[in-house]
C-alpha cells in the first residue's frame, strides 16, 4: 500500500502542470474514482481543508490522504511521491535551465503554455463551484472578493479574516 501511495501522488506530482487547482481533476480521479481510497464528500472536506491550511494544495491533500490511509508514515509517503517531481524539475531548472533563459524558443515556449495553465486552473473552479452549489445569487460573493484583491489589492489575508468574522456574525445572527 505504501508504494501504490507513493506512485500515486509521484504521478500527479509529475503530470500536472499548473499547480494546486490545475492538480484537483487529476488528485480527484485518481484518489477517488481509480482508487476508490476516499469518498467524494471525503474528498471535498479534504479539498476544503487543504485549502484553509497554509502550504501548498496539492501537497496538503497529500498529507491528509496519506493519514487517513495509513497514518502518519502515509502522510510522509503521500507528500514525497507529490514534491519530489517539482524538487526535481526545479533542480533541473536552476541547473540548466537558468543558461538558456534569454533563449528565444525557451520564451516562446513559456508564453504558449500560459494559455493553458489559465484553462487548467478555471476548469476545477467551476467544477468546484458546481460541488459548492453556487449559484448566480451566491457568486456575487468571490466575484467581489476577486475584484477587491485583484483591482484594488486588499490582502486576500483581509478577505479571509473577514469573510471568517462575517460568517461567525452571520451564525450569531441566525441562531
Amino acid at each position: 500500500m505504501f508504494f501504490q501511495l507513493f506512485y500515486t501522488f509521484l504521478k500527479i506530482g509529475a503530470f500536472t502542470v499548473g499547480g494546486g487547482y490545475a492538480m484537483i481533476p487529476l488528485i480527484e480521479r485518481e484518489i477517488v474514482e481509480r482508487k476508490n481510497w476516499l469518498t467524494k464528500e471525503k474528498f471535498i472536506d479534504f479539498l476544503i481543508l487543504a485549502q484553509s491550511a497554509p502550504g501548498i494544495l496539492s501537497v496538503n491533500i497529500s498529507i491528509l490522504t496519506g493519514n487517513a490511509l495509513k497514518g502518519k508514515k502515509g502522510a510522509l509517503i503521500a507528500t514525497l511521491g507529490t514534491i519530489l517531481p517539482s524538487f526535481l524539475s526545479i533542480l533541473f531548472i536552476a541547473i540548466f535551465l537558468t543558461q538558456f533563459q534569454d533563449n528565444e524558443m525557451v520564451q516562446k515556449f513559456f508564453r504558449a503554455v500560459r494559455p493553458a495553465v489559465v484553462a487548467l486552473i478555471a476548469v476545477p473552479i467551476f467544477d468546484l463551484a458546481k460541488i459548492a452549489k453556487v449559484t448566480w445569487k451566491t457568486a456575487i460573493i468571490p466575484i467581489i472578493c476577486t475584484l477587491l484583491i485583484w483591482l484594488i489589492g486588499i490582502s486576500p489575508i483581509l478577505i479571509i479574516t473577514g469573510a471568517v468574522g462575517l460568517g461567525v456574525l452571520w451564525e450569531k445572527i441566525k441562531s
